[in-house]
């Protein structure tokens, strides 16, 4: 890894510490100049920031602080009562929002260059200069910190809570964090909800979030301050003089996942933490620290999109040898199921099986269970012929009949297959073909069950050789009033990823949290969900433009496993009573592959369908998964993004563009490719006649010689996009 650090530090104390209420305001800029930061408290001693971009005001004075239950802080006291006479003078205030002063200001400069194992670029720039400000709150004798970095692309803080005599355990009532906008900007969000992101995303004016929220929604109104509306992170905005604003956290460990409330007529966002099952939202012992909350600014759409400080926010990798971490390429037993095709279970006499007791052999089979023997090594012919890495089977273990919606504590064991899944003899016949298998481990959301099983599940999994898991959360957490985004959860879905570490195994988590760069620390955390994925357009169809904003939403925190390449469009090719449309052409599906980035890509249909295509499956086959470098060329939530990588392991380059209902004209230069040499480019786009609605599969496939000088010009129909290869010439 190649490294350089500056590292300066400088103390700067106002004049005024110790006097009451300091009123001394710090600044800090970010390196290139351009980002101001100010720091300051008010009258009341609560502190405040505000963020300019260029002598423009991005962020207006926001307030900071926390609010602490109030019977924790009275404990805290009784506590200290009884060993120290003089705690009967502290205040029973719980708040840690105001009555602060500053004891002292640190700023330093860091500068780094790391190599992730997997991602956009071979190399990040992590450079930043930090400010630390300490604040004591005489009235509680308690101290705080708040630390700053500001980045050539945004701003990121955080709070921390160093080791002291009268803050120990506390229990965290509500983060008061505001981000104060400068105007009614447009914005593309979906709406808080404690338990899922697979929301339509909505394009309003902040102050048409209230009147466009879903009517049943959780947190519902007796959960959400009065007058707010809650969104979640990553928000994205625009405002009307052209400023590109995103707000999210990072690294997100130990604590609740954070939305957004926002209160018309003050152009306010607070956070809103999300609760336990008992209404608390944070169980803290210092020292510890919150997550950072991250304000990602850009004069453009690829400002966003280019941004790495949600990775740059998380800490270096922590486990040391990452060999085994590979990024993957997979088919699977999925699709077919999730259009009605088949089955996951293997019967549908759910009242002649029970978990552990049933012998299945003896259980009349419904005759639509995938996930059985034969078929499965259908798909691993079908990998081993085309070069895919593994297979993903769903359904392969018992417990499918009576797994959902009924909170149950004990569905799954993940270790006792159905009787027309021979373990063994897919194993060995995966390992003749050189093909990996994948496995499935669906929760339920009993997470306590999972936990109980994780060693022996894991375990099972090296037997089998099986070196990833695609993991599952549907339902109601059990148990009963957790939510899927509570500290709790959030802490479980971190120990199931280190403890798959522990076995060398990569993680890809569906309905889990939305991710916040973790992936950098724990880089066997290789894919998650969270958000609305290919499977949607089997329940109904995304909106058009869903492609064209997830990037700078979803993606922002880390890969999407959006299981893209859906060729057959009309569902009900493959089980009559479906009768949803895929919203896309069939060129987009092929240029989600580089716009959606992950290093975990599945080609998600059926392999017959992908036969009657060969042709346009050729650059499925031939796109990478990890990438040396990304250009972002196009950037416009709702609209088009095109973005060109290349690949890590060759000097190869590849551009993706997915766009809107509306089409779109693209052209652009191949200047990112190297001077003097030539290409072979192969252009897939959409065809003369194409339209996702009316004939999606209509593309046409083009080859011809380019350099870096070339000007390509691409036309995208409704719903569609374009991918193109550019092959080096020897």
């Amino acid at each position: 890894m190649m490294k350089r650090i500056i590292l300066i530090l400088s103390l700067i104390v106002c004049s005024s510490l110790y006097t009451g209420h300091s009123l001394c305001a710090q600044s800090l800029q970010s390196p290139d100049g351009r980002f101001t930061m100010q720091f300051a408290l008010n009258d009341k001693g609560r502190p405040s920031y505000r963020l300019t971009l260029d002598g423009k005001e991005v962020i207006g004075k926001s307030g900071l602080g926390l609010e602490l239950k109030k019977e924790q802080a009275d404990r805290q006291e009784t506590f200290d009562n009884s060993q120290h006479t003089e705690a009967s003078s502290i205040d029973r205030k719980a708040d840690l929002m105001t009555g602060f002063t500053i004891m002292s200001v640190d700023k330093g400069t860091f500068d780094e260059t790391w190599e992730p194992v997997w991602g956009e670029e071979k190399e990040i720039r992590n450079h930043y200069n930090e400010m630390t400000v300490r604040l004591h709150q005489a009235r509680n004798e308690r101290d705080i910190i708040i630390r700053f970095r500001l980045f050539n692309d945004g701003l990121g803080f955080r709070y921390e809570f160093p080791e002291q005599k009268n803050l120990t355990y506390f229990v965290i009532k509500e983060e008061h964090s505001q981000f104060v906008m400068t105007g009614d900007h447009r914005a593309w969000w979906i709406p808080g909800d404690y338990d899922t992101q697979e929301y339509s995303y909505t394009e309003s004016r902040l102050s048409e979030i209230r009147s466009k929220l879903p009517a049943a929604v959780t947190p519902n109104a007796s959960q959400t301050p009065v007058g707010g509306a809650c969104v979640q992170t990553a928000l994205m905005m625009k405002s009307d003089d052209g400023l590109y604003i995103n707000l999210h956290e990072a690294a997100c460990i130990d604590y609740p996942t954070m939305h957004l409330d926002y209160t018309e007529g003050t152009k306010v966002f607070e956070s809103w933490l999300t609760p336990d099952a008992r209404g608390d939202k944070g169980y803290m012992q210092t020292p510890c620290q919150s997550p950072w909350r991250t304000i990602i600014v850009g004069r453009s759409g690829a400002d966003i999109l280019a941004s790495r400080m949600t990775l740059n926010l998380n800490e270096p990798c922590k486990i040391e040898d990452t060999s085994w971490i590979k990024p993957t390429k997979y088919v699977g037993v999925w699709w077919e199921m999730i259009t009605g095709r088949s089955q996951w279970a293997y019967t549908d006499d759910v009242n002649s099986v029970k978990l552990g007791e049933t012998d299945y052999n003896k259980v009349k089979p419904n005759g639509k269970h995938a996930a059985n023997t034969a078929h499965v090594k259908e798909y691993i012919d079908f990998a081993a012929q085309h070069g895919f890495d593994a297979v993903l089977v769903e359904g392969w273990n018992q417990g499918w009949e009576d797994w959902f919606g009924h909170e149950k504590d004990y569905v799954f064991d993940f270790v006792t297959p159905y009787a027309d899944f021979d373990v063994k003899a897919i194993r060995e016949y995966a390992a003749l073909k050189g093909v990996k298998m994948m496995m499935h481990h669906e929760t339920s959301s009993s997470v306590r069950n999972y936990e109980r099983h994780l060693d022996q599940a894991y375990q099972f999994m090296v037997d089998n050789g099986y070196p990833s898991v695609k993991s599952g959360y549907v339902g109601n957490i059990v148990p009963r009033g957790e939510h899927h985004y509570g500290q709790w959860l959030n802490n479980h879905y971190l120990y199931c990823i280190t403890k798959a570490a522990d076995y060398h195994i990569m993680v890809n988590a569906h309905e889990a949290v939305r991710p916040t760069g973790i992936c950098r620390t724990y880089p066997n955390m290789i894919g998650n969900e969270s958000a609305r994925g290919t499977e949607y357009e089997s329940f109904g169809g995304n909106n058009v433009e869903h492609t064209t904003i997830l990037p700078f939403t979803r993606l922002i925190g880390g890969p999407m496993d959006y299981t893209p390449g859906i060729f057959e469009m009309d569902c009900s090719k493959l089980s009559p009573t479906n009768t949803s449309r895929v919203r896309s052409t069939l060129a987009r599906q092929l240029a989600l592959y580089v716009t959606l980035y992950s290093p975990l890509q599945m080609a998600a249909d059926l392999p017959e369908n992908y036969n009657r295509f060969m042709d346009a499956f050729q650059f499925i086959k031939d796109v990478p998964v990890d990438w040396q470098r990304s250009i972002y060329l196009e950037a416009e939530p709702g609209q088009v993004v095109t973005i060109a990588r290349q690949d890590k392991h060759s000097q190869d380059w590849y551009v993706g563009s997915t766009v809107g209902a509306g089409g779109h004209d693209t052209e652009f230069v191949l200047s990112f490719l190297e001077p003097g040499k030539k290409y072979e480019a192969t252009i897939y786009q959409d065809g003369k006649d194409a339209d996702w609605e009316k004939n999606p599969q209509s593309y046409s496939i083009t080859k011809k010689k380019v350099t870096a000088k070339t000007k390509l010009k691409l036309h995208s129909a409704s719903g569609g996009g374009f991918a193109v290869r550019l092959k080096i010439e020897d």
